[in-house]
């Protein structure tokens, strides 16, 4: 069984990897520190794209395009989010400056 890392300590990585690239991050919303699922929120050129943490066919972490495969306006991703953390209130969200559209983590994307 593969560990699995506290999400308030996983944020804080993703905020250092991003601040190391030189790219900004925020935490938008404070979920559960130890248990919390993660969303993120990619700022680039063309819109906006949220990764959702999920787990592959073999349970391993990885990261689902929530809004889709194209990026999506403001609106769309504000829509997104608040049916998420209807879902889920120990919901992180977190944003990132990111022009390219990737994550300034490592992550499979699914």
């Amino acid at each position: 069984m593969e560990a699995r890392v506290k999400a308030g300590i996983w944020v804080s990585m993703a905020l250092r990897l991003a601040d190391i690239a030189g790219r900004s991050g925020a935490v938008l919303r404070k979920g559960d520190p130890d248990s919390g699922g993660i969303l993120c929120i990619l700022r680039g050129r063309e819109g906006l794209v949220v990764l959702g943490q999920v787990r592959d066919a073999e349970g391993r972490p990885a990261w689902l395009r929530g809004t889709g495969a194209m990026p999506v306006d403001e609106a769309t991703t504000d829509a997104y989010v608040a049916r998420q953390v209807k879902r889920d209130p120990d919901l992180w969200v977190v944003e990132f400056d990111a022009p390219d559209l990737k994550p300034p983590f490592e992550g499979k994307l699914l």
